[in-house]
């Protein structure tokens, strides 16, 4: 359940796989140990026999180890804050992975569970104290049936909230302009529907907190699987080298072939002239363009328009408009040039004046999308500087994990019913916390 619709994900959209949830197959090996444990405590009848080191206030003599029920609490540690996402797919692993194998039947023993949560989409704070934390998840239940379940719990969760942390980062000094999803190329294919949904999560909340209207673009369908988005992209390099390094010419025959709906956004930095490969492409679509516009066919306009262009130079060329003594990759100079080129193709052609504002109008409404190394840093100083970019392109980055980007889970058990009541039994350094935004969930509807 998101903060945007309040409807939960369930196991029809995520295809989880339940069968290997069920025996451990995700799951640290230490957690198979715990249920052995507690089956063999339950199975011959055990009570507790050692040392009672937490000042519980009865006789711990006679206390069923094996059939406690215990409270489970989940949070993150990341600082200042947060962006949850991933609560779904855990709760849809404690409805269909929570009981045991008894030869080859799975029993299912979640309907004992009593489960509370927060929605994706809303900030935990943590300001470093391991006993003063924001629980995401709260478990009641014996624990021998939910343990096999906290690895993979924990690691959705972390995944799903860093990439989500990390994307709205971006956006914050984006200016609502798009940031166009990048990273499927950089990790594992079976990653890409959590990580395409974090990702929407992330935008979701940023539109949210600012007012913008930011839409979500992804790179792959897969991405999209958790919540109905496609892929998007126009073109890769490969495509210009099988038009022997002829960028208009490969972007004509894109247009031809392509539908109109799919933007025509031309990749310009295969020579290394940025400027030139622009000019030439835009050249080339007002050569189709106008006579559409002067027949008024209205598909053919849509065809022939050149939505974009993309800069993507490495950090280790130097474009040639540029100077020698001017920095590589895609930076601000660059940008800049592209952004006055294209500004003044309309100058060149032989326009009729009637149509000279259209021109000029089709010319400055060509967007400059960047990509190539952008992050957080980048793009706010791109920003700052006030450089005529339209849509940034970020990959890597988005997956980023070091100390700061850090957002690892833990489950502890911190208390434990006796009788008719619940003792602390956290760890030393943990203690039990309270949410006040944790919801009661029906693990029926999952």
């Amino acid at each position: 359940m998101s903060i945007f619709d309040h409807q939960y994900l369930t196991q029809q959209t995520l295809k989880l796989d339940l069968e290997g949830l069920r025996r451990g197959l995700y799951s640290d090996k230490y957690f198979e140990n715990v249920v052995r444990v507690l089956n063999g405590l339950r199975e011959t009848n055990y009570t507790f026999a050692g040392k009672n080191t937490r000042d519980i206030p009865q006789d711990s003599n006679g206390i069923h180890t094996g059939m406690l029920l215990c409270e489970a609490q989940v949070f993150n540690r990341r600082a200042p804050k947060a962006l949850m996402a991933g609560i779904d797919a855990a709760l849809v692993m404690l409805r269909h992975a929570t009981g045991c194998f008894e030869g080859s039947i799975y029993n299912e023993t979640w309907q004992h569970l009593q489960v509370e949560a927060l929605e994706d989409g809303m900030f935990t704070n943590y300001e470093g104290d391991t006993e003063d934390v924001e629980p995401v998840i709260k478990i009641h239940g014996h624990y021998r049936d939910f343990a096999l379940l906290e690895t993979p719990i924990l690691g959705v969760l972390t995944r799903a909230t860093r990439i989500a942390t990390n994307v709205y980062r971006v956006l914050e000094v984006s200016n609502g302009k798009p940031v166009l999803y990048f990273p499927a190329r950089f990790d594992l294919p079976e990653t890409q529907a959590v990580d395409g949904y974090a990702y929407q999560i992330a935008v979701k909340r940023y539109n949210a907190d600012f007012g913008k209207q930011t839409t979500p673009a992804i790179s792959t369908d897969a991405q999209g699987l958790w919540w109905g988005g496609r892929g998007g992209g126009t073109v890769p390099h490969a495509l210009i080298a099988v038009f022997l390094g002829d960028t208009a010419e490969m972007m004509v025959n894109f247009a031809q072939y392509t539908p109109v709906t799919v933007p025509r956004i031309a990749l310009v930095d295969f020579n290394n002239d940025c400027v030139g490969a622009s000019i030439d492409t835009l050249n080339a679509f007002w050569k189709h363009y106008r006579p559409a516009l002067e027949s008024g066919d209205i598909e053919a306009q849509r065809r022939w328009t050149l939505n974009g262009v993309r800069l993507d130079t490495s950090a280790n060329m130097r474009d040639v408009s540029l100077p020698p003594d001017s920095s590589g990759g895609v930076n601000p100079a660059l940008v800049r040039n592209v952004r006055s080129a294209l500004d003044r193709a309309w100058e060149s052609w032989d326009v009729p004046a009637q149509l000279g504002d259209t021109a000029k109008a089709y010319c400055r409404g060509v967007r400059i999308v960047v990509t190539g190394g952008f992050n957080r840093e980048r793009i706010q100083k791109f920003e700052d500087e006030g450089v005529p970019v339209d849509v940034y392109g970020v990959g890597s980055s988005l997956l980023k994990n070091d100390s700061l980007t850090n957002t690892d889970y833990t489950m502890d058990i911190v208390r434990v019913k006796l009788g008719e009541q619940w003792i602390d039994v956290a760890k030393t350094g943990r203690k039990p916390n309270d949410n006040p935004q944790l919801q009661k969930v029906d693990l029926s509807n999952l």
